[in-house]
């Protein structure tokens, strides 16, 4: 395979990330405008902010999915993946995240029409079933954008004055909340690479009878520890962009550190330990900061992530041993 078809598939690697990232921190702004609307129903026990919230988290799942098959594709073409996502764009209101759906999902099939019919001309079978599958499914993703475009945003809108016991929540914090934002996308592309990366034929190669026999090695191991790690974080961004937004701030769409993949297993154990222990370092500093504040919410949270991640770092830890 050509240099420039690897490339053409990296491109649907960024736009799934890119989406993927876009359509979850959207997921997460929906329970602020929850609270700004108006309903058309008291008695209704779901908003339509609801029902559409609920369908962007299930489709920002199902894109890192695309993002992750076609990454093991390229892996086992014997190319590299990309960790660079186009950039996400956001919005404000149900109408916009439509339009904006609209819009990725329409550049997405143009994309993929092209990578399918370059896929047949190469004889790369695998990747034109692959993409004709993932396919179909943009195409629902589209059809779905299209039927909220219209949707009338009902808010009673901001009183233009902030309460007091909200002035605690200054640029500066939000700062500080969005280094968390930045390394939980960080982790969840950096993840998402290396276990698809374990697809590569150096990294499955069997050197042992117990190998053979368990049909598993090293990489193998790891990649399946880092799927189970890899939800914990959605989880985590899911969380803390939600927080963001409740407290009228917005949240970073950019990962910060780059992510790092490495070429071996132990790479990805070193580089795993490394952002695991940074996350952590971090987010203690976000607690201590939550506490002078008075943020007991934002405190609670972080002190349960906390948790999480430091379950992270030693089971990495155990196999750097």
């Amino acid at each position: 395979m050509t240099s420039d078809y690897v490339d053409l598939l990296n491109e649907a690697v960024a736009r799934e990330l890119q989406v993927s990232i876009q359509y979850m921190l959207q997921h997460t702004k929906m329970e602020k405008l929850i609270r700004k609307v108006i309903p058309e129903n008291i008695l209704l026990d779901k908003t339509t902010y609801e029902a559409v919230g609920k369908f962007l988290k299930e489709i920002s799942i199902q894109e890192m999915k695309h993002a992750a098959a076609i990454m093991e594709r390229i892996y086992y073409l014997g190319g590299q993946a990309t960790t660079k996502s186009k950039k996400p764009v956001v919005g404000g209101s149900l109408s916009e995240f439509a339009k904006l759906g609209v819009e990725a999902e329409e550049e997405a099939l143009i994309l993929y029409r092209r990578i399918i019919d370059e896929s047949r001309k190469v004889g790369d079978y695998e990747s034109h079933e692959l993409f004709e599958k993932i396919y179909g499914e943009e195409e629902g993703h589209l059809f779905k954008f299209q039927e909220y475009v219209k949707v009338r945003d009902e808010s009673e809108g901001d009183s233009g004055e902030t309460s007091e016991w909200r002035k605690i929540y200054t640029e500066d914090y939000f700062a500080l909340l969005n280094k968390a934002v930045a390394s939980e996308i960080s982790a969840i592309v950096q993840y998402t690479n290396q276990h698809e990366k374990a697809a590569l034929l150096s990294l499955r190669m069997k050197e042992t009878p117990l190998e053979v026999i368990t049909e598993k090695n090293k990489t193998k191991a790891i990649s399946d520890l880092l799927k189970g790690i890899f939800m914990q974080e959605m989880e985590h961004l899911e969380k803390i962009s939600e927080r963001i937004y409740l407290l009228e701030g917005e949240a970073t769409v950019n990962p910060e550190p780059l992510p790092k993949v490495g070429d071996t297993a132990d790479d990805f154990l070193r580089l795993d330990h490394k952002a695991e222990n940074d996350a952590i370092v971090l987010y203690r500093k976000i607690i201590e900061e939550a506490m002078k504040r008075g943020d007991t919410l934002t405190r609670r949270m972080f002190e349960d992530i906390v948790i999480q991640e430091e379950g992270h770092y030693w089971k990495f830890d155990d196999y750097l041993r």
